[in-house]
């Protein structure tokens, strides 16, 4: 895995202006030397106020949006359109206003999805997507490329954000989810409401050629730095965002608040 590096920017909506414009450069440069590119979302303040910047900037248009797979690090189990999911305030910040290809937007699928109010079976469905995806990626790569990684694909950039208490995803400190190394998991216990959600697993996040950890306000300056240190509060395990860690690049995108306690 590579070593993080970190950038820190005067305030959030710096942040969320600057991490708008990294997605561009880098999905463009993805599609340029390979021909497709995927991204993985995610929620939270930060998360959709890139987004949001993303939609604003005249540079939008250079990404191919009919040809890039779209993803979801994890995603609160409640039906289509709940102001709670990740994928609603994701279709109303820049989605809805770009030309995606539905087939190639990959929305975790809630209890009004096909497997009902099962949230066992929606991860494994969604496992299956992203199998699927991953040799789509592996033929696309050819012999000796650098196609899908195991049981998902090569996300070109994977984007997360950290809690105060260094989640990532769904994946909590001391739950059995970060030990799980199925691509997909159903999480029935989020010590955040709602309780039941679908998440990544570190495996799969570490699929990603690229992670960058966005992280804005100064109550996320503690998660922040054990996230780059590795290390658990008072001896515990360390915390999840510390095992998320991008296979070529590893970025911790910062405002200064957040950055205050990173070691030197």
């Amino acid at each position: 895995m590579s070593v993080p590096e970190v950038v820190v920017y005067r305030d959030g909506p710096l942040l969320a202006q600057a991490v708008a414009a990294r997605l561009v450069t880098g999905l463009t440069d993805a599609f340029a030397a390979r021909g497709a590119a995927s991204v993985v979302l995610t929620g939270g303040g930060i998360g959709t106020k890139v987004l949001a910047e993303l939609d604003a900037a005249p540079a939008r248009d250079a990404i191919d949006w009919p040809h890039l797979d779209i993803w979801w690090g994890d995603e609160r189990f409640v039906p289509a359109g709940d102001p709670d999911r990740n994928e609603t305030g994701a279709r109303a910040a820049l989605l809805d206003h770009v030309g995606v290809d539905p087939a190639r937007v990959h929305a975790m699928p809630g209890p009004d999805g096909p497997d009902g109010d099962d949230p066992e079976a929606a991860a494994a469905r969604y496992a299956a997507w992203l199998a699927d995806a991953a040799l789509a990626d592996a033929a696309l790569a050819g012999p000796g490329g650098s196609g899908g990684h195991g049981p998902v694909p090569s996300f070109d950039v994977l984007m997360l954000g950290i809690g105060p208490e260094g989640h990532v995803a769904s994946l909590f400190p001391g739950q059995p989810a970060l030990a799980d190394s199925r691509p997909v998991v159903a999480v029935r216990d989020s010590p955040k409401p709602p309780p039941t959600r679908l998440s990544l697993t570190l495996p799969s996040l570490q699929a990603a050629r690229e992670v960058w950890i966005l992280a804005s306000g100064e109550e996320k300056a503690d998660a922040v730095a054990l996230a780059l240190t590795g290390d658990g509060p008072e001896g515990s395990a360390p915390v999840p965002a510390a095992g998320a860690r991008g296979r070529q690049r590893t970025l911790f995108l910062l405002d200064s608040a957040a950055a205050a306690k990173v070691p030197a």
